[in-house]
């Protein structure tokens, strides 16, 4: 953790010297070629854009067929997929950007045509209440579409997803990558575990705090055994309720588990915070108590412009921030914020899917 407090001062990562402190958050875009759900040249060219970023963090990327939930979004489980992604880090490196990848699996978040036809699988076989997935059918036409009820992973199961976690951070480091996060939030399947509403297991991988932060520790030292903790972080989002996630003892157990992960000795834990107009803000007693149990750096996302920003920085309880949306139609974001540049908007009927419209078309500021 540096003393700098500015975003556009360098900032030591794990191992990886970072130019600034704005960091890409991973948004989905559902652009990956079809079959296989492969990165694609596209792709390559949208990230490179934005390789002024500090860091980028990819669009959440699927270990297995099992933890897909969208359709298009993109994966790091077969050689095809490892061969698209390094078009996309070669391109970032080219442009002088560091990177990471994502790694996710979506639990309940998901849908029979993702799972050959089966349930979903989860910590506990209880459905997401007012939750739907993004399905592109037959004609090509996506629709949201209700989560079923998922099925209960079995303890031998889910040793297999933290083998998945493993094998998608070595082929991450194959496809180019500087490190990767974890995706341990937003509802998907570690925040799934963490919680008491969608974790009533019996068994040690349930109840207690301890029980319910096993399987984010599990695969975190699983994860760095594989290529290094100074290559992991971990996406966590303890005031995030949607997709049916609000429980009230979360907070300990992100507490709880952020104590585990400094003792991995991981590079850093991303905050994930709510982003719309009458969400919660994250208490500043939660980020004081969070930096008393981690010693990494802490990236913070969501809601964030040049000011508040800043303030986070200077009181010491970030070390960088993120920025999703503003970096979909400004892809020279840190030269804007740098230069109090005005920030173009986006098309967001052009966020999921489609081609380079809404993607790689938004121009850089002028001269």
């Amino acid at each position: 953790m540096s003393s700098a407090n500015t975003l556009f001062d360098p900032v030591q990562l794990g191992s990886l010297q970072l130019a600034n402190r704005i960091v890409m958050a991973p948004m989905t875009r559902a652009r990956s070629s079809q079959p296989g759900d492969i990165p694609n040249a596209m792709m390559a060219e949208y990230y490179a854009q934005r390789a002024s970023a500090g860091l980028i963090v990819s669009e959440a990327t699927q270990i297995s067929r099992q933890g897909q939930g969208y359709s298009f979004t993109p994966g790091i489980y077969d050689a095809a997929q490892v061969a698209g992604w390094r078009l996309v880090t070669d391109a970032v490196h080219a442009a002088g950007g560091k990177m990471f990848l994502q790694l996710w699996h979506v639990g309940r978040v998901s849908h029979g045509v993702f799972q050959d036809g089966g349930a979903p699988v989860a910590p506990s076989a209880i459905q997401p209440r007012g939750t739907q997935v993004w399905i592109v059918g037959d004609d090509g036409v996506g629709r949201m579409v209700d989560c079923p009820v998922p099925r209960a992973l079995s303890v031998a199961e889910i040793q297999d997803v933290i083998a998945d976690f493993r094998q998608g951070a070595a082929n991450a480091i194959a496809a180019g990558f500087d490190g990767v996060e974890i995706h341990g939030g937003n509802g998907y399947l570690v925040d799934q575990f963490l919680r008491t509403v969608s974790n009533q297991r019996g068994d040690q991988y349930g109840g207690a705090i301890e029980n319910r932060t096993r399987f984010l520790l599990e695969l975190a030292a699983a994860v760095a055994d594989e290529i290094g903790a100074h290559r992991l972080g971990i996406r966590l989002a303890p005031y995030i309720t949607f997709k049916d996630m609000a429980d009230p003892e979360i907070v300990p157990a992100i507490l709880h588990a952020a104590a585990g992960l400094d003792r991995l000795g991981i590079a850093y834990i991303h905050l994930a915070e709510a982003d719309w107009d009458d969400a919660p803000t994250v208490p500043d007693q939660f980020r004081h108590d969070l930096r008393a149990v981690f010693n990494g750096s802490l990236i913070v996302a969501g809601r964030y412009d040049s000011e508040r920003a800043a303030r986070i920085l200077e009181q010491g309880l970030a070390d960088l921030v993120a920025f999703g949306r503003p970096f979909v139609g400004n892809p020279d974001l840190p030269r804007r914020l740098a230069e109090k540049l005005p920030l173009a908007g986006h098309d967001g009927a052009t966020l999921f899917g489609g081609e380079r419209a809404g993607y790689t078309d938004y121009p850089p500021a002028s001269a």
